[in-house]
């Protein structure tokens, strides 16, 4: 009795003890390739990770998952053998699979009814995604076809489709499929009437952002827009559009919407800091009232301090009839500097016409009176100004504050004569292209490409802030900020006519949210032959949660070394577009 209790426990510690030395078998597979190989490395990937056992048991289960996933592709006959080899590295369960001949469609029928059969969308879905006779059979297209049918359908409101019939009949000794989808897309909804509750604006101003019309068909793209509009007047902290449960009984095939808002919060302020090295910190405030009238008026100021620059800007912005394209603005800004060879003050007001036009430009055309007074170098000078100008901007983004792709192009032209009080005749340029794209999920590119020129006037002419200078964050880096441009005899900046710098920058993700990053940085600014200047460097990227912190070591290959100049950190948050 003794030794049979020993025995027993003996057996039981055997029994505990072999699934775990089966489980050191490595399972390898032999003979596919392409979607074949991907799709049964798919269905066995706990197998392949964890190990198998060489048990009957485990290759039957095998086998079942190996010819699910081949006939998801169209593989009914495959022919699978098994071979347990001893290895130096243990043993090894080999999986020799043959998927053997595919089955392919011998009838397809895709049969749409109803208002959708006319429909171009409907139309070219079928043409892109229906399998052709000859094709093999995928059950994955297959399934795809019809998901997809069913949301254009909901995308574009036809809320009552239907499939009547839907079948993938495979015969699997003859090696072929027949393929049915019926289906009934009823009638086409059409927006309804829209109601607004909750606002703190006339609601004439909401119906402007209204990009439909009651009785056109329903498309769930320009309700997206409906409310993209409404975010974009910046008026309301919450914005909820759903179907009007109260009318959407009474009405038959039409959506009339309910649009619930919640006024923001009459006061924002965001803020902003950066370092440079001649610069020295700098800080940005913005103070927003979003909404200060039933109208939609609203008021921004912008503080901006630095050793060097302070400025002060306001802006009253009055919108028209359609709120979220047009709109006038009229700007004061005064702005003291005290950089380097000059200092002065500026005094500006400028009224401006705003528009987003079709193709996602703005276009601006602006009045503008400038008064300076300032000295550069040895010129001590005042200057009045009234300039006419016209501007276009753009800018594109994906993937929130740290964007994957994106560009900006801004482009503005400005003039000024005398026959209308101004005290010089000129025409000033400038443009400026940013770019930023990626590839994987762990490398970034941003360039930047920045230009101006003033035309039919001496630089010496206009007040700094018209003139040309490079070097800094945004600009040149390695160089101390606005130090490049035309010196006087005494090495005394004084501005050039011309500026043209570049960037171009690869950002490769180290962990997480932090970026390292290394950038070439290349221009100048002349008045007669322009003086190349080269900044290279590294530094770090953090996508923070409040927009991406920049942290930048730079070297001025072109600057005066002996002077300790040729080594620049700058420090800036904010977008990079």
């Amino acid at each position: 009795m003794f030794f049979l209790r020993y025995l027993l426990l003996f057996l039981l510690v055997c029994c505990l003890v072999q699934p775990a030395e089966a489980n050191q078998t490595r399972l390898q597979i032999q003979g596919l390739s392409g979607s074949a190989k991907d799709n049964v490395d798919m269905y066995l990937a706990n197998f392949i990770n964890g190990g198998v056992s060489s048990s009957l048991r485990s290759q039957a289960r095998l086998e079942q998952e190996t010819r699910a996933a081949l006939r998801a592709l169209g593989y009914y006959h495959p022919t699978i053998r098994f071979e347990l080899q001893q290895q130096s590295r243990g043993s090894v369960l080999l999986m020799q699979v043959e998927q053997g001949p595919p089955t392919r469609y011998s009838q397809v029928t895709v049969d749409i009814t109803g208002e959708a059969k006319q429909d171009p969308d409907f139309i070219l879905l079928v043409q892109r995604l229906a399998p052709k006779v000859g094709d093999v059979v995928h059950h994955g297209r297959y399934e795809q076809l019809k998901n997809s049918l069913g949301n254009l359908a909901l995308r574009k409101g036809y809320f009552d489709a239907d499939f009547t019939r839907s079948t993938l009949a495979v015969s699997e000794g003859r090696q072929e499929a027949h393929l049915t989808i019926h289906f009934s897309s009823q009638v086409r909804y059409r927006f309804g009437d829209v109601r607004f509750t909750g606002s703190q604006i006339e609601e004439q101003r909401l119906a402007s952002l209204v990009p439909f019309k009651a009785g056109d068909p329903y498309l769930a793209s320009q309700l997206g827009q409906f409310n993209q509009d409404i975010a974009n007047t910046n008026w309301f902290g919450s914005i909820l559009i759903e179907a009007d449960a109260d009318l959407i009984a009474s009405t038959e095939n039409t959506v009339p919407l309910h649009v619930q808002l919640e006024p923001r919060a009459r006061n924002s302020v965001e803020t902003g800091i950066g370092f440079a090295d001649v610069q020295g910190p700098r800080l940005k405030v913005n103070w927003t009232k979003p909404w200060l009238n039933d109208r939609g008026h609203s008021l921004t100021n912008r503080l901006a301090l630095s050793e060097i620059e302070q400025s002060l800007e306001s802006s009253y912005r009055l919108p028209l009839r359609e709120v979220s394209r047009d709109f006038y603005q009229f700007q004061f800004g005064v702005k003291n500097f005290d950089n380097q060879d000059g200092d002065g003050q500026d005094y500006t007001f400028a009224a401006e016409r705003h528009w987003l036009l079709k193709n996602e430009w703005y276009r601006t055309a602006s009045i503008r009176w400038m008064y300076s007074e300032f000295t550069q170098a040895e010129q001590e000078d005042r200057s009045n100004l009234i300039m006419l100008g016209i501007s276009f901007s753009r800018s594109r983004s994906q993937g929130g504050m740290m964007p994957s792709r994106g560009d900006r192009l801004f482009a503005s032209v400005e003039t000024s004569d005398r026959a209308w009080g101004s005290d010089n005749r000129f025409i000033r340029l400038r443009g400026r292209a940013n770019y930023i794209t990626s590839w994987g999920s762990n490398h970034r590119f941003v360039g930047r490409l920045d230009a101006g020129a003033i035309l039919l006037e001496e630089a010496t002419e206009l007040p700094p802030s018209l003139r040309f200078f490079a070097g800094g964050d945004n600009s040149i880096r390695g160089y101390g900020y606005e130090t490049v441009a035309p010196r006087d005899d005494e090495d005394r900046l004084l501005g050039g006519r011309y500026m043209l710098t570049s960037t171009a920058e690869y950002q490769y993700r180290v962990m997480g949210n932090w970026w390292l990053a290394s950038f070439v940085d290349y221009g100048s600014s002349w008045s007669r032959d322009p003086d190349w200047k080269r900044g290279v460097g590294v530094g770090v990227r953090w996508a923070s949660p409040i927009g991406p912190v920049r942290i930048d070591f730079a070297w001025g290959l072109d600057g005066e070394v002996e002077k300790g100049t040729s080594f620049q950190l700058h420090f800036s948050l904010g977008p990079e577009l």
